[in-house]
């Protein structure tokens, strides 16, 4: 009841907000203490340290910025990351968290799912699905700015993520609660092929990279995961229904990716100034086809070990 009185005051009185914020939070259990975006610095780490990834910048900087604008959406804000291991996928996701609660990833409303770790075996999907559905909807109960992150989704078994439909379509009241102001992220290296072909496709025709084009991969991504039977979406209907706010492309890197990657390792480790290792990285790692070798066949995800072992 306290809390419900202050929170009434706080709203009438703008003026005080700052100053009685802090004492609101201290004592209610208002998730929205605790959400504080910052799509400006989001905008910057994105554009600072995600290398070669200007589709998956631009896409991310629009839908999110586009989401936390409206205050009554429609729908919750659904992401799918594609792309080759060591592209930027889970990094992209880390920068979303740190971004938009006050304790960052170690926010009680991010929830994160491996299903390796919380749905490993393949024998127990309608166990999973009813899992799933009342974590979801008892922690949206809680929180409407809950963001839920589904990492490695080659390797969920089909059939359990289609028990959050419910969740994501257009619909104001689901279960009696509003979840349209909640975000899911799904991570996927489904479709990293189809993504690798046109990137190179492109390279090998001479034009730049930033001349690739979201329209150029969106519907090849949401068929290749709707018919791969490796895939967690494998013939979902979320794809069905089209509750996909985006898909989002992570392409191949290149040589100069890499290098900026071990660069900006090497400055955080307090070694900026050893372009000897960075060389040696670089040279190190393996490459994309053997004719032009234009491409990280592990992106920037073992660089932390080479320089390590090159140190």
């Amino acid at each position: 009841m306290l809390a419900v009185l202050l929170a009434l005051f706080l709203h009438l009185y703008n003026p005080v907000y700052g100053v009685f914020q802090k004492l609101y939070c201290t004592i209610s259990d208002s998730c929205d203490c605790d959400f504080k975006p910052a799509l400006r610095d989001l905008e910057w780490d994105l554009y600072k340290n995600l290398y070669g990834q200007h589709l998956a910048q631009d896409i991310i900087s629009e839908e999110v910025g586009r989401f936390l604008q409206n205050k009554s959406p429609e729908r919750p804000l659904v992401l799918s990351f594609h792309g080759s291991s060591g592209t930027g996928k889970t990094l992209v996701s880390s920068m979303l968290g740190n971004h938009l609660y006050g304790s960052a990833m170690s926010s009680p409303y991010i929830h994160q799912f491996v299903p390796t770790l919380h749905f490993p075996s393949p024998d127990r999907v309608e166990e999973y699905r009813e899992d799933l559905k009342n974590w979801v909807q008892g922690n949206l109960t809680k929180c409407a700015r809950s963001v839920f992150m589904f990492d490695e989704m080659e390797k969920m078994a089909p059939g359990i993520i289609d028990v959050l439909e419910p969740f994501l379509g257009p619909s104001h009241v689901v279960f009696r609660t509003n979840y349209r102001k909640a975000i899911y992220i799904f991570i996927s290296t489904t479709g990293g092929e189809v993504i690798n072909k046109l990137a190179l496709d492109n390279r090998l025709a001479g034009r730049d990279r930033e001349e690739i084009k979201m329209a150029d991969l969106q519907e090849a991504i949401a068929q290749t995961v709707y018919n791969s039977n490796t895939s967690g979406f494998f013939n979902s209907s979320i794809i069905q229904q089209k509750l996909i706010t985006g898909y989002v492309p992570f392409l191949p890197l290149s040589r100069r990716h890499v290098e900026r990657c071990v660069q900006s390792q090497l400055c955080v480790q307090g070694s900026c100034s050893r372009s000897d290792v960075v060389k040696a990285v670089v040279d190190d790692m393996i490459y994309t086809p053997d004719q032009g070798q234009y491409f990280s066949t592990t992106g920037c995800k073992t660089v932390p070990a080479k320089i390590n072992l090159f140190l």
